[in-house]
């Protein structure tokens, strides 16, 4: 019977309701007036400009390198980097349960992704611990829904990569630095993963970067 309801649903051409998401939890890291003036600082120096605001342009998808979801807001949640400067942060973690985490506005400056952090939303997957690429399912839908998601909220993202690929991104005219020999190498989070991406998020109006 239900087979028969589901050809009948098609045939009519009725949309089927998107299935559910695991919860997204909202979770503030600190946002002080030291935070803030570190991150108009971290601007100045790298964009030639201070501001804290963006135009979400792209989204940067990392992993943690750890297998706990606190170890990785604990450290977002510092207002500072142990050199006293910005502190790196991602606006979004999604656990291994797929459940996602909202640490900060989606158009707050975050430190994640060399060149890329005026533009750019960054989502870490809780995971890669040793450089495993061992993020589950659950992430990769999760993730696929919150660009999704994103993407309605703000039409002006039109790439998406991994962080790993950080290089290959420059030829899309989005990468910005000032400062001289400032780079990192970074393998997060791993091919398997950005081609499963790529794959959930085909015909969505984004370009997910060939993995």
């Amino acid at each position: 019977m239900q087979h028969k309801l589901l050809a009948l649903v098609l045939a009519l051409g009725v949309a089927l309701p998107a299935p559910a998401l695991a919860a997204m939890v909202d979770k503030p890291i600190v946002w002080n007036a030291r935070r803030k003036a570190l991150t108009e600082q971290y601007a100045r120096t790298h964009y030639g400009r201070a501001f804290t605001t963006i135009t979400p342009r792209a989204v940067v998808v990392h992993w943690t390198a750890d297998d706990k979801m606190a170890s990785a807001w604990n450290w977002f949640n510092r207002e500072a980097s142990p050199r006293g400067m910005a502190q790196v942060a991602s606006h979004f973690i999604v656990d291994r349960d797929g459940t996602i985490y909202r640490l900060t506005p989606e158009t707050r400056l975050n430190p994640h992704a060399i060149g890329y952090n005026w533009c750019a939303i960054g989502i870490e997957n809780v995971g890669g611990k040793g450089g495993r690429e061992d993020l589950t399912q659950a992430q990769l839908k999760a993730d696929a829904w919150l660009i999704r998601h994103l993407h309605k909220q703000f039409p002006t993202i039109r790439i998406v990569f991994g962080h790993y690929q950080q290089d290959q991104a420059r030829s899309t005219g989005l990468y910005k630095e000032l400062v001289p020999g400032y780079h990192s190498v970074k393998h997060d989070p791993g091919p398997k993963f950005m081609q499963g991406l790529k794959e959930l998020l085909q015909g969505e109006g984004v370009t997910v970067l060939e993995p």
